[in-house]
C-alpha cells in the first residue's frame, strides 16, 4: 500500500496527468462548440485538438527538468521521449490515419453494390496535425508553469 502512496505523492506525475486530462476535457469543449452536440467519445479517442499525448509528455519533461535539473540526464531522457511521442503523433499516426481514410473510401467505392460485404471500417482519426501537437505542447507547458510551485515544496 505504501507504494501507491508514493505514486500519489509524485507531483511530476500528477501534474503531467492533469495536463493530459485537461487536454481531453478541452477536446470535449471544442467538439461541443464546433459541432453543437455532446460527444462523450472524444474523451477516450485518439487524435483531435489539442494533443493530450503532447500535453502529457511536455508537462512531464518540464516537471523532471524543474525537479531534477535542466542539465540532468533524467531531463534529457524525458525530453527525448517527449520529442519521439510528438513526432509520432504528428508523423506516423497522422499518415496511418490518411491511409485508413483512403482505404475506407476504396472499400466504399468497390463494394457499394455488395451490402453483404460488411467489413469494419478502419479508424481514420489516429494522429494529430502539427498545430494540434503544438497546442498540446503549449498546454502542457502552461499546466507545468501554473503548477511549478508544487515542485519546489
Amino acid at each position: 500500500m505504501q507504494d501507491i502512496g508514493n505514486i500519489l505523492d509524485n507531483r511530476v506525475l500528477l501534474v503531467a496527468l492533469v495536463a493530459c486530462l485537461i487536454a481531453q476535457a478541452l477536446k470535449l469543449v471544442i467538439e461541443i462548440v464546433k459541432n453543437r452536440k455532446l460527444n462523450i467519445r472524444v474523451l477516450v479517442t485518439t487524435g483531435g485538438m489539442p494533443s493530450a499525448h503532447s500535453a502529457l509528455v511536455t508537462a512531464l519533461a518540464a516537471g523532471v527538468g524543474q525537479t531534477l535539473g535542466w542539465a540532468s540526464p533524467d531531463f534529457a531522457v524525458a525530453m527525448v521521449f517527449a520529442i519521439i511521442v510528438m513526432y509520432d503523433a504528428a508523423g506516423v499516426r497522422q499518415a496511418a490515419g490518411k491511409q485508413a481514410r483512403i482505404l475506407n473510401q476504396m472499400i466504399d467505392e468497390l463494394f457499394h453494390e455488395k451490402p453483404e460485404f460488411s467489413q469494419d471500417r478502419l479508424k481514420e482519426l489516429l494522429g494529430h496535425t502539427p498545430v494540434q501537437v503544438i497546442a498540446g505542447s503549449a498546454l502542457g507547458i502552461t499546466i507545468y508553469w501554473l503548477a511549478r510551485s508544487a515542485y519546489l515544496s
